[in-house]
């Protein structure tokens, strides 16, 4: 096996899903057009989630094959051998889920009509990402390329949702295959309008669509015909729509789904009320768009900012429920997210942010700088609210030692591994959350604060290295962003220490100017004593009764 195909078959395991609310992984992805941003980038989120994905940076570097090497195909997934197809001659680099084009794909899982799933096909929708990103230059041709291969090889994974972008073009592309009788996939792709920003998030988002216009809008030829042999659909080619056609559009997936997209386009456009209706799952109500025009501008930081929602001031807002008001105002709801009580089943909300993050990013592409300064890869690892997004150029010849997959994985604990340092810090804060988010926060804040504030001078003396020098810019990118983790990487392990002692054992020290403070003879002071919320202090009157109730002595 090839360096390259290693490395996919090692991170095995990233985001599937279906379009239910139970214990399945899941993936967000947000896009921005060109014209939609404040500095004229393209814009692509995505947060790998699942349970037992270790997060790190991949690194596909660029090469030469020869006349007739095979590429082997493994599920992205579980590692599992597929088959091989034919190796190009030359193979782009690959930084995460970008390319040294500025070419990034990201996906969601949606499941969809389980008798669509061809057991028998080569290529899954993991190493159909990979595959695209080392092999095309730009958006268009991913799609014919990714669609290419399904036709040729068979498509072995479920429904999906693509984000696919160039520093000119965002497209989102729904696909599923056709089941074991008929190799290929169905699909849809259309290109989100520059001025507009678009999201998917675990359920098929391509309703309608346009059948003559080709320039915003591919689909498979059969995609309609197809679906009306399997009997999915019945009406006139203009009523055609994909998502009902294939996939489940119930409450689990609308609110499981839907939600975290619509809480997206809530912050960007007045009047997303509008759509509840339709998030609730109410027949007839009417459907959510694929795009909106923002009613402002979004910048990268706005995209990340936009990783870390978890439905704040909203009708979803997880810091509201008894979850959150007994439990210091933690917005996290451990798995599984459907329970059951009196014989009724309910379901926690489920939010963009997520405690089961591998990794997550934000790629910026912007058209006018050379592809090796342009593209910039914000990556961080685990939950999105508590990561931090660092500055991975996507021209890097290597990747930081903290965000190697060699580093550690996920039954080993190493100290020097990004993903371990970040979830020790957000653990500690899952448990006493209101008390500790701040502190998180402030060194959070402050690294990001210094990786935008020194992106303009870094990006102006590269360019200039970069007209005499192309080597000689790379390598300064390359340096800086290594430097950047592993500093990221080891300010959070003093952090985790820092945290470790000041909530030791239920208790908050005193501090001050960031030292904790000693009497005059040396000793600790006396830390101080939290207790909990007055809404916990009422749960435990109304479900213990006068059990606990101090008795005065007249009484």
């Amino acid at each position: 096996m090839n360096k390259n195909n290693l490395i996919i078959s090692t991170i095995a395991a990233a985001a599937i899903a279906t379009a239910a609310t139970g214990d399945a992984d899941a993936c967000t992805n947000f896009v921005a057009g060109k014209n939609a941003t404040t500095d004229g980038s393209t814009l692509v989120t995505y947060a790998a989630d699942s349970h037992t994905l270790y997060g790190f940076l991949q690194h596909l570097p660029a090469a030469d094959h020869p006349e007739g090497a095979m590429r082997e195909v493994r599920e992205w997934d579980t590692g599992k051998p597929l088959g091989q197809i034919p190796e190009a001659r030359h193979t782009y680099s690959v930084i995460g889920n970008m390319n040294e084009h500025q070419l990034t794909i990201a996906e969601s899982t949606w499941g969809g009509r389980p008798e669509l799933i061809d057991t028998t096909g080569i290529i899954d929708y993991g190493s159909l990402m990979y595959i695209a990103l080392q092999r095309c230059k730009t958006a268009r041709e991913a799609i014919d390329t990714m669609t290419s291969l399904v036709q040729e090889y068979g498509y072995y994974s479920s429904g999906e949702s693509f984000s696919i972008a160039d520093p000119d073009e965002v497209w989102i592309m729904d696909l599923i295959g056709k089941g074991a009788e008929e190799k290929g996939a169905v699909w849809v792709a259309v290109r989100i309008p520059d001025d507009c920003i678009a999201g998917h998030a675990n359920n098929p988002r391509i309703h309608s669509f346009p059948l003559n216009d080709k320039e915003n809008c591919i689909y498979s030829d059969d995609v309609i015909s197809f679906a009306r042999w399997k009997g999915y659909f019945s009406g006139s080619d203009e009523e055609f729509d994909f998502a009902r056609a294939y996939a489940t559009q119930d409450f689990a997936a609308l609110r499981g789904c839907d939600a975290r997209v619509w809480a997206f386009f809530n912050h960007w456009v007045t009047d997303m009320d509008h759509y509840l209706p339709y998030i609730n799952g109410k027949k007839g109500a009417e459907i959510m768009p694929l795009y909106v025009k923002p009613d402002r501008k979004l910048s990268a930081r706005d995209m990340q900012a936009m990783m870390r929602d978890h439905f704040e001031g909203t009708p979803f807002d997880m810091t509201k429920d008894a979850g959150a008001t007994e439990w210091w105002g933690v917005p996290y709801r451990y798995r599984p997210m459907d329970f059951e009580v009196d014989g009724v089943t309910y379901s926690q909300e489920r939010a963009t942010a997520t405690q089961q993050t591998g990794f997550v990013f934000v790629s910026q592409m912007r058209s006018w700088l050379p592809d090796a300064i342009g593209g910039v890869h914000w990556f961080g690892v685990d939950d999105a609210n508590t990561a931090v997004f660092v500055p991975m150029y996507c021209c890097m010849t290597s990747v930081p030692r903290s965000y190697d997959v060699a580093t550690a994985d996920l039954y080993t604990l190493n100290w020097e591994s990004a993903f371990w340092v970040n979830n020790w810090v957000a653990n500690q804060a899952y448990n006493r959350y209101s008390l500790m988010i701040g502190d998180i926060y402030a060194v959070r804040d402050s690294l990001e604060n210094n990786y935008e504030a020194a992106q303009p001078g870094l990006e102006r003396a590269a360019l200039e290295i970069y007209k005499e020098s192309p080597a000689d810019a790379i390598k300064l990118l390359t340096d800086y962003s290594c430097r950047a983790a592993e500093h990221a990487t080891s300010s959070y392990k003093q952090l985790g220490e820092y945290l470790f002692v000041k909530y030791l054992d239920g208790n908050v020290k005193q501090e001050h100017d960031g030292q904790f403070l000693r009497n005059a003879y040396g000793t600790p002071e006396m830390p101080q004593f939290p207790g909990y919320t007055e809404e916990y202090y009422r749960s435990i009157v109304r479900s213990s009764g006068d059990r606990l109730k101090v008795i005065q002595p007249e009484e």
